[in-house]
């Protein structure tokens, strides 16, 4: 079961369908980025999802699940297509830089929801690609 939530969550994510990631966290869902502080709630979750549609185009290619036999853990591994489309504060410009990364996402579940998203990603290696 954990497993078909992740790949219906990565599914949406490649399709830029945000309500239905939504769906699929819980309300205390616990967002850790790669870099910054956790986000805690569905609302926070939202806002990061509409903050990234905004200056990014990912699509998430080469996936891998794997989840635990009780259903309350899984991880994925894939690579990044991106296009960067509109500067984040901090960041280099953006210029439509196309960049290809890999990366990793763990997940707590409870009762079929996400409660909790973790992502890894070598964001030095990013800002290499995007300032060439």
């Amino acid at each position: 079961m954990s497993r078909d939530v992740i790949e219906q969550y990565f599914t949406a994510f490649n399709a830029g369908d945000t309500d239905t990631m939504l769906s699929l966290v819980s309300d205390d869902v616990e967002h850790h980025v790669n870099q910054g502080e956790v986000r805690r709630g569905r609302a926070a979750f939202a806002e990061f999802c509409s903050h990234m549609g905004v200056r990014y185009r990912e699509e998430l290619r080469d996936m891998m699940i794997f989840a635990s036999g009780d259903g309350t853990r899984a991880a994925a591994e894939f690579v990044v297509h991106g296009e960067y489309l509109q500067t984040d504060p901090g960041l280099p410009e953006a210029r439509g830089q196309r960049y290809v990364l890999p990366a990793g996402s763990f997940f707590a579940l409870r009762e079929g929801k996400i409660t909790r998203v973790t992502t890894y990603y070598n964001l030095q290696d990013w800002i290499a690609q995007v300032s060439v």
